[in-house]
């Protein structure tokens, strides 16, 4: 851990070091219990991942990749078929057990996420047709997670890992909530990690640099916080407590995220509690329609 301030947003390149064009880990000021890495992964250019005490999940954000890891003295190669970008329904992912070390090689995007443990659960290769796709919401709060590193759909120790996809004009994360106090059945502990990335609309003949959507957190009894940003693709947003949301998608853009958490807890669970504030907003979903543009597919 060093002794800077912690500073709890990071525009796209803030955090690039050894290659990876983002990382977040233990020497993140503020930060124990998550690490991400996002990379440009070019052809012939390997990444590696070196074996420690940490589960892994490798994420194809675009493009499709080869994982070879070693683990207990064989060596093990896994085709990551990937996906068009991250607009383009669920990917395949490689979940690392932490006696796993690694080499990434392809091109594209890939994000690997993470969380510091000892404790060893299988390696395993889930099939985008194996991944949850949850719809969630009702009308302008509809959106798509895909739930691939979620207690339900993996073995794991303490990361949890979804990705999120808001049709332009939607909200999500909202409403506003938090996880950073144990409350027996009702509230974990969680850090949390958004990853962010922003396209045009399908069918939009325009530049995707200028893509955008809105985030927001603010403070809790844990701790003070405030993030108020306009996110773009490779923008990262740290959440050690507070309350977080909404993630808003803007008119002609669709706004992705990326969500790594982990935590203290001895129970790996995602508990939330909403701001009794805004709360309330989750009765007025009764009765309305899931967004028509849901779910997100592969383009033909």
């Amino acid at each position: 851990m060093t002794d800077a301030a912690p500073r709890w947003f990071h525009r796209r390149g803030d955090l690039a070091r050894d290659g990876w064009e983002s990382v977040v880990d233990a020497s993140t000021p503020g930060w124990e219990h998550t690490a991400l890495r996002v990379a440009e992964c070019v052809r012939g250019v390997p990444l590696a991942l070196p074996a420690g005490e940490a589960e892994r999940i490798v994420v194809p954000l675009a493009g499709s990749f080869v994982v070879t890891r070693t683990e207990n003295g064989e060596t093990t190669r896994t085709v990551l078929a990937g996906r068009r970008s991250v607009f383009d329904g669920p990917t395949d992912v490689l979940y690392l057990s932490c006696a796993a070390s690694a080499v990434i090689e392809g091109e594209g995007r890939v994000a690997v996420a993470g969380s510091p443990t000892g404790v060893v659960h299988p390696s395993r290769h889930l099939a985008a047709a194996e991944t949850p796709v949850e719809l969630r919401g009702a009308g302008r709060s509809s959106r798509q997670v895909h739930n691939f590193g979620t207690p339900a759909a993996l073995d794991a120790e303490r990361l949890i890992v979804c990705e999120v996809i808001t049709p332009a004009e939607n909200w999500s994360s909202y409403p506003p909530h938090k996880h950073d106090e144990r409350v027996d059945g009702h509230e974990s502990r969680l850090e949390e990690i958004y990853y962010f990335e922003s396209a045009p609309v399908r069918g939009a003949a325009v530049d995707g640099a200028a893509a955008f959507g809105m985030f927001s957190t603010y403070s809790s009894p844990a701790g003070e916080i405030a993030i108020d940003a306009m996110v773009r693709t490779g923008d990262i947003a740290l959440v050690p407590f507070g309350y977080h949301g909404p993630a808003v998608a803007a008119p002609g853009y669709d706004l992705y995220y990326l969500n790594v958490m982990a935590g203290p807890d001895a129970e790996r669970a995602w508990l939330i509690s909403d701001d009794p504030a805004h709360g309330w907003v989750r009765d007025t979903w009764t009765g309305q329609e899931i967004d028509s543009r849901l779910p997100y597919t592969p383009r033909t």
